[in-house]
């Protein structure tokens, strides 16, 4: 053994280092099961009938000039059950 080796084990050990150096990483929380709206369906599949709208409007024209397809859109998303700011 060397001079410095056991100083350096027995300091680990005051400082509660060699627990994290020497354990496992912690595994990711489970993820919320998707929110399903009324149709049956997650939020990103719901309302294609404004959705579509909405998104080819923002494309060619800008956000500021859809806000009403916008509007429209939110509106079905809550009628679905989903919170929409």
């Amino acid at each position: 053994r060397k001079s410095g080796e056991g100083k350096k084990q027995s300091s680990l050990n005051i400082m509660g280092l060699s627990d994290w150096f020497s354990s496992k990483p912690a595994a990711e929380p489970a993820k919320p099961a998707p929110k399903i709206g009324k149709s049956g369906k997650k939020i990103c599949c719901s309302c294609p009938e404004t959705k579509k709208p909405r998104d080819e409007c923002i494309v060619k024209n800008g956000e500021e000039n859809c806000k009403e397809l916008i509007e429209a859109h939110k509106a079905c998303l809550r009628a679905e059950g989903f919170s929409v700011a």
